[in-house]
C-alpha cells in the first residue's frame, strides 16, 4: 500500500513540475515514476526503515533559520571572493556531534554542506569532519547554534 501512495505522490509531483498534458509525455512520466518505484523496491529502502515525515512547527522554524543563514553566508563568501583584503584561509576540523537520530544527523550534515563556504566531508558516529573557507565558519559550527536547533527538532518528533 505504501508503494501505491508513493507512486501517486510522485506522479502528482511530476505533473505539477512538468505541466504537460499530452498522452506521450504523461505516459513517459508514468514510466519514469514506475522505474523509480522499482529501483526503490530493489534497494529495499522502504522496507528496512520506517518512513517518517517531520512536518511540525520546529521544522519550519529550522528551515526559516537555515535559509537566513544561507543568505548571510552567501553574502560573506561573495565579499571574501571579491575583496582581496578579506582572508580566505581554508581549514578542516573535526566537529563534535551529539545528535543520535540518523535522520536528524543527515539533515545536520546536509545543512552544513548547503551553507556556502562549508562542506561536510566525513560523517562519523559522534563527529563530522568539515572543510570551510575560513576558520570563523568552523568556530560558529562549534558554538553549536545549528545543532541546538536540530536537537529541538529531534525532541519534537
Amino acid at each position: 500500500m505504501n508503494y501505491l501512495i508513493f507512486t501517486f505522490i510522485l506522479c502528482l509531483y511530476w505533473f505539477l513540475l512538468s505541466g504537460h498534458t499530452s498522452i506521450l509525455l504523461l505516459s513517459l512520466g508514468l514510466a519514469s515514476v514506475i522505474l523509480v518505484i522499482w529501483l526503490v523496491r530493489r534497494m529495499d529502502s522502504n522496507d528496512n526503515a520506517p518512513f517518517r515525515m517531520l512536518f511540525n512547527i520546529e521544522l519550519f522554524s529550522y528551515l526559516g533559520w537555515l535559509i537566513w543563514q544561507v543568505i548571510i553566508t552567501n553574502i560573506d563568501v561573495a565579499r571574501r571572493i571579491w575583496n582581496p583584503s578579506l582572508p580566505i584561509e581554508p581549514a578542516c576540523r573535526k566537529i563534535k556531534v551529539s545528535i543520535t537520530d540518523p535522520l536528524i544527523k543527515t539533515i545536520y550534515a546536509n545543512s552544513i554542506t548547503l551553507t556556502p563556504g562549508t562542506v561536510t566531508t566525513e560523517v562519523g558516529e559522534d563527529y563530522f569532519i568539515v572543510h570551510a573557507l575560513n576558520a570563523e565558519s568552523l568556530d560558529e559550527l562549534e558554538e553549536g547554534e545549528m545543532e541546538k536547533r536540530l536537537k529541538r527538532l529531534e525532541k519534537s518528533e
